[in-house]
């Protein structure tokens, strides 16, 4: 397993090529996953071990990625925290008891105990017999994309309750991001145990804040959360939505920065810092265009970055539903093609 691309790219040790994987690479874009949904519901799917290393293991083998990360979701994790969660069709995640207050904090109860996820973990380890010898991926939502689903109750545009709650209780927030912290971290060591070889931290809401208040108010917590994790298991960081911040994205202290595909992915490595990996940034609309144009502006970033030890190709966020598998297998298929020149 040493040797498998993706790992030899987040020790930045030169390649031929870069190893390539796509986030939401088994989903909705898919015939396949779209008959298993007809059966279950997503959340129960999640629950759902051997069928999650199923689909992943049909969307591994469809468009030839080089690593599988696991089928899963960023929110399951709110549950033994004491949040309600579900998913409604067409309306996406609920939180039917968001925290609003700072008393809320009596409610949340941290994971010391990961055993009510163990779904998870067995989804690790069906996942890692199902896709061998492609190493895994697992993963968990960062703190501050937790705490946003809880305050506001779902998705949000502009995450108004989260931005005036992180400002008005400061000491409040802290202890609640604490908390996400630590969760999550012990969330990603059971993950490491069940066999995931890499994980990845989302930090998918985290782009509507300001540098300023990003090192203030979220840093501090994703620092602790690096600092718990297994040591020797290479980890990711993934933040969207503001390039302003890649810089500081570089101080959670992982050994891979993702990136989105908002700012060209060499002047990305450049703010981020040479010394770590990174990973990006097709924009993932670009799948839905012509084949020719897929491969151009697969090629146009590969060109760019490809020959430098510590890129890992992937898209600058998941994969739309809209998207034809047949323009994905071409990605795939460019970056596996692709030598330095």
């Amino acid at each position: 397993m040493n040797n498998a691309l993706l790992l030899k790219a987040l020790r930045r040790e030169p390649l031929e090529r870069p190893p390539v994987w796509l986030m939401r690479q088994a989903g909705r874009y898919m015939a396949e996953y779209r008959a298993v949904r007809e059966g279950v519901s997503f959340l129960e799917l999640c629950k759902r071990p051997k069928l999650c290393a199923d689909v992943m293991k049909t969307a591994v083998e469809r468009i030839g990625v080089d690593a599988a990360i696991i089928f899963s979701d960023l929110l399951p994790i709110l549950e033994p925290l004491g949040f309600e969660l579900s998913f409604l069709s067409g309306d996406g995640p609920k939180i039917a008891n968001p925290f609003r207050e700072p008393g809320d904090l009596d409610r949340v109860r941290e994971l010391t105990d990961p055993s009510p996820l163990d779904f998870v973990y067995e989804t690790v380890a069906e996942t890692r017999k199902a896709v061998a010898p492609l190493p895994v991926i697992g993963f968990a939502g960062a703190p501050f994309t937790l705490a946003g689903y809880a305050i506001e109750g779902g998705t949000s545009r502009n995450f108004l309750r989260t931005k005036t709650f992180m400002y008005n209780h400061p000491d409040a927030w802290r202890e609640l991001l604490g908390r996400l912290a630590r969760s999550a971290a012990r969330y990603l060591n059971a993950q490491i145990a069940a066999g995931a070889h890499v994980v990845q931290i989302f930090d998918s809401w985290v782009g509507c804040l300001g540098v300023d208040d990003f090192r203030r108010f979220v840093l501090p917590a994703l620092q602790e959360l690096r600092a718990m994790l297994t040591p020797g298991t290479p980890a990711i960081y993934f933040g969207t939505g503001n390039p302003a911040l890649l810089s500081s994205f570089a101080d959670v202290g992982t050994e891979c920065v993702g990136v989105d595909w908002r700012i060209p992915i060499e002047d990305a490595w450049n703010a981020v810092g040479r010394g770590s990996a990174i990973q990006g940034n097709l924009d993932p609309t670009v799948l839905l265009a012509s084949p020719d144009v897929v491969r151009r502006e697969a090629t146009r970033i590969l060109d760019a970055v490809g020959a430098n030890p510590g890129f890992i190709f992937n898209l600058g966020h998941g994969i739309h539903k809209e998207t034809p598998v047949e323009n994905v297998i071409t990605l795939v298929e460019t970056v596996k093609a692709w030598r330095k020149k």
